[in-house]
């Protein structure tokens, strides 16, 4: 149908999955959009059978018509190639009786006479029809020019908000990320059905709690890439990657019931990857006995092992326990990965791990460290300056980074050290 396209278009993104196959967005999808002096909020739905009972298309449609209820305006955007369908009508008379502003927007008619094009859709009762491309994007300003014509405009630049923590739920499907988000939020804000794959595109969604803001991205669940065939899937997948991408820190959600399989170990890659904080939620907890627990704890802490710096929480995302922890890690992990370290404290941590546990000679000289100082954050940089650092190895470069952990306090972020070795001015002359 092109609503995807078209919001796209007005919010100047590429935010919701855009294919030529129906059924493609599930949930609603919001984006801002500007234009001109006017600011506005849209919601992007997924298609709309009001007379389904059952399934994946009721949650498709309930979705829709909480969208409907919490907006302003509405643009019911028909097909103008394949005329007024039944199901066309039936929206027509659901939204009539929403009692909201609504503008048919008759898509994909470029290239034909724009009366014509309409003329059909008359018939739905609705006054207000524009003939627009939402791929080619004619008539899409004039529509939005009209729908918008009946609200204040801004009269004060928009200011970016700081500070806003940033998360995406990830995981393999059907492992309870729908259910979690919905619990965190206290709504049933995103499709949460018992059916692998059900979430399709990757959702964010602001929100407040205890004073400070959130952006909450609901994601689709990754599989290994050579078991995703379907084209839906293959962008699914690709959004999950670029939410994990935008995202402060990534809750990877395991089902307590399963085994740790490749795709885990694949989606902690992405993340670490990206140098992003990482908080690990093991769902479905409340139904397993103590033994079993016991034996779960014990297997991730062997195949999740290079996951130490990270807080594991054990939840319930649909009896809605173990939440308020969850929030506790998150906040910790941002923190940690935001964190400010003077030169003065990171040398002297630095020259007290060295002195405790000198590194190793490398031939006839042992690596000389001298200062550190921050090369960066998200994840944290730590730069460790001297001479013939090339001769440090891996062994003692964890052990400093444990070290580092340990003095600041860094859980749930990655941790970089690096080595910048002084040149030798006596280099030249020694190979004469």
């Amino acid at each position: 149908m092109g609503k995807s396209t078209l919001f796209n278009r007005l919010t100047k993104s590429r935010d919701a999955l855009v294919a030529d196959l129906p059924g493609l967005t599930r949930d609603r999808h919001y984006g801002d959009a500007k234009f001109g002096k006017y600011q506005c909020i849209l919601i992007d739905t997924g298609g709309f059978e009001p007379l389904i009972e059952d399934g994946i298309m009721y949650e498709m449609a309930r979705q829709t018509e909480q969208a409907i209820a919490e907006c302003d305006a509405v643009v019911f955007l028909v097909d103008g190639k394949n005329g007024v369908t039944p199901q066309d009508k039936v929206i027509a008379g659901k939204l009539r009786l929403a009692n909201k502003s609504v503008y048919v927007a008759v898509n994909k008619v470029e290239g034909v006479d724009k009366v014509i094009a309409i003329s059909d859709f008359y018939e739905l009762g609705l006054p207000n029809l524009y003939p627009i491309s939402s791929s080619h994007g004619e008539g899409v300003f004039a529509l939005m020019e009209k729908v918008l014509s009946n609200f204040p405009k801004n009269t004060e630049e928009t200011i970016e908000e700081e500070g806003v923590i940033t998360f995406a739920v990830v995981g393999r499907p059907n492992v309870g990320k729908s259910t979690l988000v919905n619990a965190i939020l206290g709504e049933e804000r995103v499709i949460a059905f018992d059916e692998a794959g059900t979430t399709r595109d990757s959702i964010n969604i602001s929100f407040d709690k205890d004073d400070k803001k959130y952006t909450i991205i609901d994601t689709a669940g990754i599989r290994r890439r050579g078991k995703v065939d379907d084209k839906i899937e293959k962008f699914s997948v690709l959004k999950a990657i670029q939410a994990i991408s935008d995202a402060h820190v990534v809750v990877l959600v395991l089902d307590a019931r399963l085994d740790i399989a490749e795709q885990d170990a694949t989606i902690v890659g992405y993340a670490l990857d990206a140098g992003k904080s990482i908080v690990v939620a093991v769902n479905k907890w409340d139904s397993l006995s103590q033994d079993i627990r016991d034996e779960i704890k014990d297997m991730l802490k062997l195949k999740l092992h290079f996951l130490d710096f990270a807080r594991f929480n054990y939840i319930s995302a649909l009896k809605k326990k173990g939440i308020g922890e969850l929030f506790k890690s998150i906040n910790e992990a941002y923190t940690s990965a935001f964190i400010k370290l003077s030169t003065p404290k990171l040398t002297r941590v630095l020259l007290e791990a060295v002195n405790r546990q000198p590194p190793a000679y490398k031939g006839n000289f042992r690596p000389k460290m001298r200062y550190a100082h921050q090369g960066g954050m998200n994840p944290p940089t730590i730069v460790i300056h001297g001479n013939s650092l090339e001769g440090v190895n891996k062994s003692y470069t964890r052990y400093l980074e444990r070290t580092f952990r340990k003095v600041f306090n860094l859980i749930g972020t990655p941790l970089r050290v690096e080595y910048k070795t002084s040149s030798n001015p006596y280099g030249s002359m020694a190979k004469k």
